[in-house]
Formats: structure tokens, sequence, C-alpha cells
């Protein structure tokens, strides 16, 4: 089945990184204003217990703090995803996690009320008992990181269905399989409940991401759930080389090698694609194309 979606997803990618930005901007900022509202009402108009700038010092450094976690967030989910498949192991890891997550964003939200009450001269105070201030904080913070955690799976979620995933073909449960299973020719991609098939050999390029693989084709970047090693060992030997202990390269599509002074080298791809060559596997490329010039 050919691929037919009217989700663009290459042009999305050039906007990918300014769209996630953007997104928690603008989830964070909405909570610290309704927050910031609410803390004014409670502590200087119905209870005069603090100056009119204090309830907004205390959600904008708050809000601050939270904001400078998020990638760290993005990075743990990514090394410990939570999905179907792997949340009841991943579930004990982000629980521990969420401990740090909580002591780093009272550390860097206390460092910024000093320096805002500093500035007014004023002295800011965490609180006589803060054992206890800091079990409160835990008790919001563990709910924030696991917010976090459950909209970046969420959203992985969405983009794996808008990209693409790939699975290698089974065999079948009666009857011969259709092709080699220890080295398919084609892999199976299933796209927004469409299926289709790729040639093996139209793989330009793979790069180890985690727990997958991302095969990249005519543009295109299909996740399959395999390790490097193995997903080798299934490719063409011949069609097929380790350039990198993340990346493998298709002959084919490979158009130039870059010698690098670091003795490490940079490929350039047909479809104008950089993917780096360890020394390593640059010797290996030279004992199959002849010698590389060192300064090409």
């Amino acid at each position: 089945m050919s691929e037919r979606s009217g989700f663009d997803y290459p042009t999305f990618l050039r906007w990918k990184r300014p769209f996630e930005v953007g997104f928690w901007l603008l989830f964070i900022l909405p909570n610290t204003l309704f927050n910031g509202m609410v803390a004014w009402f409670d502590d200087v108009y119905r209870a005069p217990r603090a100056s009119d700038i204090e309830p907004w010092v205390w959600e904008i450094s708050s809000s601050l703090a939270i904001l400078a976690l998020v990638y760290p967030v993005v990075l743990a989910t990514r090394r410990w995803p939570m999905r179907f498949d792997t949340w009841r192991r991943n579930l004990k890891v982000h629980l521990l996690l969420s401990v740090p997550f909580c002591l780093i964003h009272v550390g860097l939200m206390v460092a910024l009320r000093k320096l805002a009450y500093g500035l007014r001269g004023y002295h800011y105070n965490f609180g006589d008992d803060w054992p206890l201030q800091l079990g409160y904080e835990y008790l919001k913070d563990i709910r924030t990181y696991f917010a976090f955690v459950g909209i970046i799976a969420f959203y992985g979620f969405v983009l794996r269905r808008l990209q693409g995933e790939a699975s290698l073909l089974a065999e079948p449960d009666e009857g011969p399989p259709v092709e080699p299973v220890d080295r398919p020719e084609r892999f199976l991609v299933r796209k927004l409940g469409k299926e289709f098939l790729i040639a093996a050999r139209e793989i330009e390029w793979l790069q180890a991401s985690g727990n997958y693989v991302n095969l990249h084709v005519r543009g295109r970047d299909y996740p399959l759930r395999a390790t490097m090693a193995g997903i080798e060992e299934r490719l063409d030997p011949q069609r097929f080389v380790r350039v990198h202990r993340s990346y493998l390269v298709n002959l084919d599509y490979l158009a130039e090698i870059e010698p690098l002074d670091t003795g490490d080298a940079r490929l350039t791809l047909r479809d104008g694609a950089s993917v780096p060559c360890s020394r390593r596997y640059r010797a290996l490329l030279r004992d199959r194309f002849g010698e590389v010039p060192a300064n090409a």
C-alpha cells in the first residue's frame, strides 16, 4: 500500500522545535497568571499579609524553575519511556526521579525569590519548619512531574501515529514465509491506521534512538523497535555498513566521505544528510573502498 497522508510531516519537522518550546510556554504561562491572581486575592486583597508584588514573585519564580526542568524531564522520558509496553518497568524510575525534580525546583525557586527580595531590600524565608514545607512542595511537584511525563508520552504517541512506525514482517502462522525472516526484504509501516511496505534497499540510513532505530527513507523517519546490533544482523552486509555506534548507512546512497583532523569522518548522503563516521569504522570503510586521504 502506498503512503498517503494529509499531514505534511517534513514541513512540521521544520517547525517542531519552535512548536515544542511555544507549547511549554503557553502551557505554563496561564497557570502562572491564574495562581498569581489567586495568591494575590488570598494574601493581599482578602487577608493582607503580603505586599502587592510578593504573590507574583512567588509564582513567577516557581514557573521559571519549572521551565528549566522541562528538558531534563524530556531526556528522562527518552531514556525511560512511558509507553504501553514499558510503563510498569519505568514507573518506579520516574517515581525516584520526582525527588530530585522537586529538590532542584525548590532550590532554583528559593534562589530566585531571595534574589528578587534582595533587590527590594527584603529577606525571603522559605519557612521555619522547612522539612514540612519541603514535603508540601513535593506533593505539588510529583503531580507536576507526572503531568509532564504524561504530556510528553501522549505527544510522542501522536507523533508516531503521524510519522509512521516500522516493524519487521512476522512469520505467518501457516505456510512458508513470503521472504526470509532473518533477512527481510521489506518492512511493514503503520501510519494513521494504514499499512504499507518499504523495501529494505530503499532505506538510506539508520540511526539508533533509545529503544528504537529510526529508518530514514525518502526524507522520512520510521522508528523500529529494535537494537542497532539486532537490526544490523538482518540487513544485507553488502549494502549496509556500520559507520558509528549509532549509525548504519546504505552504500547505494553514500555520496561523499570527508575525513576530519580528529581521525573521524563526515559522510554525506545523496539526500544531503550528514552522518558521523567514527575513526574505528572509517578504517573499515577505507579497507572496503581504498585509502581515504587524510585531508580530502
